[in-house]
C-alpha cells in the first residue's frame, strides 16, 4: 500500500485522477515509484474467492484506493470497506481543512482559547486574598492561606512551570510554529516537564495511524500506509473479518473435498489407505492457504486512536532499535512456518512521535550512528524501518519510508554540547531554538507565591502526602533561598526541592498527622541529606577521632581551609606548608591531587610570595600539602588565601590561629575574590569546632546559614590578603610588620567594601 504524503503538500496531479505514487519521492529501499505502484496494484483478473463480493484481504487488488467521482466529496472510500476522512495515502486533498492539518493560525487560535499568553502568570487562590503590598519578610509573598489545600492546581503542565519564563515562552512559540528546541541546564530544572507541556499545546487533529502491508512482489519490502487517527483499528478489524469469512468458506470447501475423496477411495476404488493419504494432502494444502490468508492482515504499526493529546515519546537512553524502529528476527525463514516480514516490523520512538514531541535527555549519550539517523529523520520527515542487527533476518527487511514529522526537544547538561554531533545541533539550531535553563531566579513576592503553588503541586501529584501548613511552606521557601547560594534569589532545582517536600510529607504521614508542619520539614532536611553531605559529616567525625582536626592554639604553616563536596555540602580541608633548602633552582611543589584550576591558583599565590619575601626563595623549595584531599582531589581556586597564609606563615615562622577557617580566591595583586558555596563552607567550619571564619567580602550577601550555627561561629568578611594575615597570624609586632610590608609591596590599599574580580561566585 502506498504511503500518505505530508498533508500540507499540494497535489502534483489533477485532483480528478487518483495518484499512484509511493511513500515519498525518495525511496531508500531502492525501488522506483513505478515499481512500488506495480506492487501495490495487481491486475483485476488475479482475484481470489470473494464470498461477500468485496476485495479479499490477501488480494493485492483489494488494497487499491478508489477516489470518489465527485472531487468535492469530503470522504474517500477504500476497497477494504473503511471510510477514511481527509487525505488519502497518495496525498489527494479530498479532506477538510481540519483533516489536512491545522494551519498556523488554527494552532494559534486553539491555544489562545486556553489563554496561552497568560499561562502560569498568576496564582489563583480560592477563599484567600493576596496583600497588595506584602512585607519583604513575608515568605508567602502576601498570600493569606493556612494550608496548601486552599490553592488551585492548574490542569495543564505549561501552567505549572515556575521560574523558567524564557524557556516557557520559547516552548509556546515552538509549539505554534512546530520548531525544534534544545534545552541545556542543570538536572532538575524542568526540562522534561516543558517537553511534556509542548505535547499538550500541539494540535491533536493532525494525528495519524500507520499500517504496514505485505508486498506481494517482494516480501522483504513491506508497504506503508497512513490514515487519520482511529481508522487503523477499523481497517485491521475489517481485514480480520474478511480473512475469517474466507477461512470459513475454505474450511467448508476442504471438508467437502475430503469427504468426496474418502468416499471415492472407499466405495469406488476400495483403497481406504490411498483415500486417507489423499485427504491428508488436501488438509495440508488448505491449511497452508488459510495461513497465507491470515498473513495478509496489515500490521498496525502506530496506533493513535486513543491518544488524547499529541504524542510524547521519551527516548532518553534508547538503543538503536527502540529509537529508529526494528524488524524482529525470524528463526523459521522457510517451509511455510515463517512469519511475514510486515508482521515483524516494530516502530521506533521517532515513528511513534509523529505529529507530536520526541524528547531525548542527555542527547550526547546517543551513539554517532543513531544521531546521524536522527538527523535524516528530522530533515526528511520520514524514515524507513530495517533490522538493527546485521546478523538477524530482520536486516534483510526494509519498509517504505514511515512518517517522522515530530518536534524534537533535546536536553542535557553543559557537557552535552561537547559530544553532540555538530550537524545534529546545526539542524536543531537552524530549525528551532536553543535555551539555557537558569539555576536561580530573583526572590520576589510573586515568585514566592509560585513556590507556594509548587509545594501544592507536589502534594497533589503524589496523592499520599498531608497538606502543608503555612509554617511548613515558609521553611521550604527558606531552604529554597539557601540552596540558591545567592542573596535575593531562589533555587530553580525543583527536583531536589520536591524531594524535600516528599520526605517531609512522608514523615508527617508516618505520624498520622493531619498536616505537614515546620517540624516535619526540619526533620526532612536532616533525613534528605545528599550522599556528599553524609560523607562530609562522616569525614569530620573521623578526623576528630584521630585528632587530625585542630581547632585551638597556633601552628606554623598550617591553615584550616574550606571546600565543598558536590553541590550542597561543605568540608574543612587543612593546608600545610613547609620551606626547605633547594638542591637546585627553587620551586613550588603542591600535593593533594590538585586539578588544573587549583594548580593555577597555587602559581598565582607564588607570585605574591616571591614579591613579598625578603629572603631569596629561588634557593628554597616551598612544599604545599592539601591534607587528606582524597582521590577526588582539589578543584577550584577557593583555597588561594589558605595557601598564601600557610606559606607566609612558614616563611616568617609565625603561627596561625587554628580556631579560624577561611575560604577565598586571590588575585596576583592580593585582592580577595568571591567564591562559591560559602554557606555550606561556613556550616562545615562550625561543625568542625572553629569559632571564626574568613570569607570574601563580596560573598557576605550570599551567607544564609541555619539558625543553629549563627551563635557558633563569627563570620569575618575581607577584601585583601593583608586583612587575612592581620586576623590569622599570631603576635602583634611581627604581624604588624608583615602586614605593613605586604601592603606596601602589593600597592593595594582598598577601601572597605571594594573588591576587584568577577561579579558572581566562581564554581568550586
Amino acid at each position: 500500500m502506498s504511503n500518505e504524503k505530508d498533508a500540507n503538500d499540494p497535489p502534483t496531479e489533477d485532483p480528478e485522477e487518483p495518484e499512484e505514487s509511493g511513500a515519498g519521492t525518495s525511496d531508500p529501499t531502492g525501488n522506483s515509484e513505478d515499481a512500488r505502484d506495480d506492487g501495490a496494484r495487481a491486475p483485476a483478473d488475479e482475484g481470489v474467492d470473494e464470498p461477500d463480493g468485496s476485495g479479499g484481504a490477501d488480494d493485492p487488488a483489494s488494497e487499491e484506493e478508489t477516489v470518489a467521482d465527485d472531487p468535492s466529496e469530503p470522504d474517500e472510500v477504500w476497497d477494504d470497506g473503511i471510510v477514511v476522512d481527509g487525505p488519502g495515502p497518495d496525498g489527494a486533498e479530498t479532506g477538510s481543512e481540519e483533516a489536512n492539518g491545522a494551519t498556523t493560525e488554527g494552532v494559534t487560535e486553539a491555544n489562545e482559547d486556553g489563554g496561552i499568553d497568560e499561562l502560569g502568570s498568576s496564582v489563583e487562590v480560592e477563599g484567600a486574598e493576596i496583600e497588595e503590598d506584602p512585607d519583604e519578610d513575608d515568605l508567602l509573598g502576601g498570600l493569606k492561606i493556612d494550608t496548601t489545600a486552599e490553592l488551585e492546581i492548574p490542569d495543564r503542565l505549561v501552567d505549572q512551570v515556575i521560574g523558567q519564563e524564557h524557556a516557557r515562552d520559547v516552548i509556546i512559540k515552538a509549539a505554534k510554529q512546530r520548531r525544534h528546541v534544545m534545552m541545556i541546564g542543570s538536572p532538575g530544572t524542568g526540562k522534561s516537564m516543558l517537553a511534556k507541556a509542548m505535547s499538550e499545546l500541539l494540535p491533536k487533529e493532525e494525528l495519524q495511524d500507520v499500517l504496514v502491508y505485505h508486498n506481494p512482489d517482494d516480501g522483504n519490502k513491506p508497504k506503508v500506509r497512513t490514515v487519520p487517527a482511529g481508522k487503523g483499528d477499523q481497517i485491521v478489524d475489517a481485514h480480520r473479518e474478511e480473512a475469517r469469512k474466507r477461512n470459513q468458506m475454505r474450511s467448508l470447501l476442504m471438508w467437502i473435498i475430503i469427504a468426496v475423496v474418502l468416499g471415492y477411495a472407499l466405495i469406488i476404488v476400495g483403497q481406504i489407505l490411498v483415500g486417507i493419504i489423499a485427504a491428508g494432502v488436501v488438509y495440508l494444502v488448505f491449511r497452508y492457504l488459510n495461513r497465507g490468508s491470515d498473513a495478509m492482515i496489515p500490521n498496525l504499526l502506530v496506533n493513535n486512536g486513543d491518544t488524547k493529546t499529541a504524542p510524547f515519546r521519551d527516548a532518553t537512553g534508547a538503543h538503536a532499535g527502540a529509537l529508529l524502529g526494528d524488524v524482529r528476527h525470524d528463526p523459521f525463514q522457510s517451509g511455510g512456518m515463517e512469519t511475514p516480514s510486515h508482521d515483524r516490523v516494530e516502530a521506533g520512538a521517532i515513528h511513534k512521535a509523529n505529529k507530536g514531541v520526541l524528547f531525548i535527555d542527555e542527547i550526547n549519550t546517543l551513539d554517532i550512528r543513531s544521531q546521524q539517523h536522527l538527523m535524516t529523520a528530522i530533515q526528511e520527515g520520514e524514515f524507513s524501518i530495517t533490522g538493527q542487527s546485521e546478523r538477524s533476518s530482520g536486516a534483510m527487511v526494509q519498509t517504505e519510508p514511515v512518517p517522522t514529522d515530530f518536534v524534537m526537544i533535546a536536553a542535557g547538561n553543559l557537557d552535552a554540547m561537547e559530544n553532540m554531533h555538530p550537524a545534529l545541533r546545526s539542524r536543531i539550531k537552524g530549525y528551532g531554538y536553543e535555551v539555557y535553563m537558569e539555576d536561580t531566579i530573583e526572590d520576589t513576592p510573586e515568585m514566592r507565591r509560585k513556590y507556594v503553588r509548587f509545594i501544592a503541586q507536589e502534594v497533589a501529584k503524589d496523592g499520599r502526602l498531608p497538606e502543608f501548613s503555612a509554617e511548613a511552606i515558609e521553611e521550604v521557601i527558606l531552604e529554597a533561598k539557601r540552596r540558591s547560594g545567592r542573596k535575593g534569589h531562589l533555587t530553580l532545582l525543583f527536583r531536589n526541592l520536591g524531594g524535600l517536600v516528599r520526605v517531609a510529607g512522608d514523615i508527617a504521614r508516618g505520624e498520622d498527622a493531619e498536616l505537614t508542619t515546620r517540624d516535619h520539614v526540619l526533620q526532612a532536611k536532616g533525613r534528605s541529606r545528599s550522599i556528599e553531605q553524609q560523607l562530609a559529616d562522616d569525614f569530620i567525625e573521623r578526623r576528630k577521632d584521630y585528632e587530625l582536626q585542630v581547632s585551638d592554639g597556633y601552628v606554623v604553616g598550617r591553615v584550616n581551609g574550606l571546600a565543598v563536596m558536590g553541590e550542597d555540602s561543605g568540608i574543612m580541608l587543612p593546608v600545610m606548608a613547609e620551606v626547605a633548602p633547594s638542591q637546585g633552582p627553587g620551586e613550588v611543589i603542591a600535593t593533594g591531587q590538585l586539578k588544573e584550576m587549583a594548580q593555577e591558583s597555587v602559581s598565582n599565590v607564588s607570585a605574591i610570595i616571591k614579591k613579598f619575601s625578603d629572603e631569596n626563595i629561588s634557593e628554597m623549595d616551598i612544599h604545599i600539602q592539601f591534607v587528606q584531599a582524597g582521590q577526588q582531589g582539589v578543584d577550584g581556586d577557593s583555597a588561594s588565601i589558605t595557601v598564601a597564609t600557610a606559606v607566609i606563615s612558614a616563611l616568617e615562622n609565625v603561627g596561625v590561629d587554628q580556631s579560624l577557617a577561611m575560604t577565598g580566591s586571590l588575585s596576583v595583586r592580593g585582592d580577595v575574590l568571591p567564591v562559591g558555596g560559602v554557606t555550606h563552607k561556613i556550616e562545615a567550619a562550625a561543625k568542625a569546632g572553629c569559632t571564626r571564619v574568613i570569607i570574601p567580602q563580596a560573598n557576605e550577601q550570599d551567607v544564609m546559614i541555619e539558625d543553629e550555627y549563627e551563635d557558633m561561629i563569627e563570620i569575618i568578611p575581607v577584601s585583601h590578603i593583608s586583612e587575612v594575615l592581620d586576623i590569622a597570624l599570631e603576635g602583634e609586632t611581627e604581624k604588624d610588620s608583615l602586614v605593613s610590608r605586604l601592603k606596601s609591596i602589593t600597592g593595594s590599599t582598598l577601601k572597605e567594601g571594594s573588591v576587584s574580580g568577577p561579579s558572581s561566585p566562581s564554581p568550586q
